[in-house]
């Protein structure tokens, strides 16, 4: 299972002021809408920026790449999703963002581990042992922990399951 540690760090103080409040102004749109696509151009507009100069500004300030960070909020709300309603599977894939289920379904379990249909068991099995905790520590504690590009796990993980070749004895 993926680690649920904390996957963005409060923004640099170093940063300008102004540019922070730019860049905290396009997080916000992500956040209010992550079911939509947020292209590092339309992004930019946002926040009144170059794209270049966003892209590297954005992960300067909040230690992700913009992708990365939606990402993590797509599978957050679909977490949740699954946890808190009888939705089906594929209409929690559409309404957080992604317009395939095998595209959704293969995302998710590289960020968190498990299947969609996995996480909504395992949620179910242990709903009664939460309800004393407050919800904010359940969300946080539920938090992908995505310190790793989705394609870059991806490799590592196929580069792990390969054997390696067979070395042929001398004679």
């Amino acid at each position: 299972m993926a680690d649920d540690t904390e996957y963005t760090p409060a923004p640099r103080a170093s940063l300008d002021p102004e540019l922070l409040r730019r860049l905290l102004r396009a997080k916000d749109r992500m956040d209010a809408a992550s079911h939509e696509e947020w292209p590092v151009r339309r992004l930019a507009r946002v926040s009144a920026v170059s794209e270049a100069h966003f892209a590297r500004s954005f992960k300067d300030a909040f230690g992700v790449p913009p992708h990365r960070y939606l990402l993590t909020r797509r599978i957050e709300r679909a977490k949740t999703l699954l946890r808190d309603t009888e939705l089906p599977i594929l209409d929690i894939a559409l309404q957080t963002g992604w317009n395939s289920l095998g595209t959704f379904g293969r995302t998710f379990r590289d960020v968190t581990g498990e299947s969609p249909s996995g996480l909504r068991a395992r949620e179910r099995e242990a709903r009664h042992q939460l309800d004393r905790v407050p919800a904010c520590y359940v969300s946080a504690a539920h938090r992908p922990g995505l310190t790793t590009a989705v394609s870059e796990k991806r490799r590592q993980q196929a580069g792990a399951t390969k054997k390696p070749p067979r070395e042929t004895e001398a004679t």
